[in-house]
């Protein structure tokens, strides 16, 4: 039986991930801070774990403890991350390495933990989960995509640097999904820019992102994480999730000052609603 370690699970994609994992056959841990958020998973028999990406004891005392109980990893999906917006001058920087420190080094670190056991099997996949977020931009969100980009950036590397060990590493780049990500962030943005130079644009992108109402279940990207984790040739990337494909498709097609004045464009408009 193969194994699975899911971070973020407490709620959103991860929850639903660990969820469909568990239902595809594997055996899953569910790793999170907020463990009374898992005991729904628990009670379906999903392992929970007590886990900060941010604390590098309790990813090791994680780790460790999936080996001893089973002997290996097959799968690391690192989801857990959170999106924290403002205006750049507005954020403090301690804000700015907390953001890299979730949303890229704890995903580093588990990597840098896990990469050794799935060497030795010859075997194993990384899905990262990075977003839409991680080729497109937004006012107000330069520390939140700088981590998606690094994100990016480092599963390409990491996909060449593994390759030969037998491990393959996937990126899934959800569009708008329907978890507490959209509300984390707006009172993020609220809170430090709604006041002062920058509170029209904190107005408009408010209003953006409360039409995620319209987003994708979180099931939609679990379903797409266990397809990536069972593919006998994964791709490289997937897009899935409410208007994902449209947009990495505009970024694609159109110049940077096309995009920009597309983006604004619907900001303004969400903001008329």
């Amino acid at each position: 039986m193969k194994v699975a370690l899911v971070t973020g699970a407490s709620s959103g994609i991860g929850e639903s991930t660990a969820d469909e994992l568990h239902k595809a056959g594997y055996t899953v841990y569910a790793a999170a801070r907020r463990v009374q958020r898992m005991e729904g998973l628990a009670a379906k028999g999903v392992r929970v774990l007590e886990m900060d990406v941010t604390d590098d004891d309790s990813m090791v005392a994680g780790v460790k403890q999936i080996i001893a109980e089973t002997g290996r990893i097959d799968l690391l999906v690192n989801n857990a991350g959170y999106g924290s917006y403002g205006a750049f001058e507005d954020v403090p920087l301690s804000e700015g390495k907390y953001q890299f420190e979730v949303n890229v080094f704890g995903l580093a670190r588990l990597v840098q933990l896990v990469v050794p056991h799935m060497r030795k099997q010859k075997s194993g996949r990384i899905v990262n989960v990075s977003s839409i977020g991680g080729k497109i931009y937004e006012p107000l969100g330069g520390w939140y995509h700088s981590t998606k980009f690094a994100v990016e950036g480092l599963s390409d590397s990491l996909r060449l640097e593994l390759k030969p060990f037998g491990i393959d590493v996937i990126v899934i780049q959800p569009g708008a999904i329907k978890t507490e990500w959209g509300g984390i962030a707006v009172d993020n943005l609220r809170r430090t820019s709604g006041e002062g130079a920058y509170k029209e644009q904190v107005r408009q992108l408010s209003a953006f992102f409360g039409q995620a109402d319209r987003g994708s279940d979180p099931k939609v990207i679990a379903d797409v994480i266990v397809k990536a984790a069972q593919a006998r040739r994964p791709r490289t990337r997937y897009a899935a999730g409410f208007g994902a494909g449209p947009i990495l498709f505009a970024r694609k097609v159109l110049p940077d000052r096309g995009f920009d004045a597309l983006f604004l464009g619907a900001m303004r408009r969400a903001g008329r609603v």
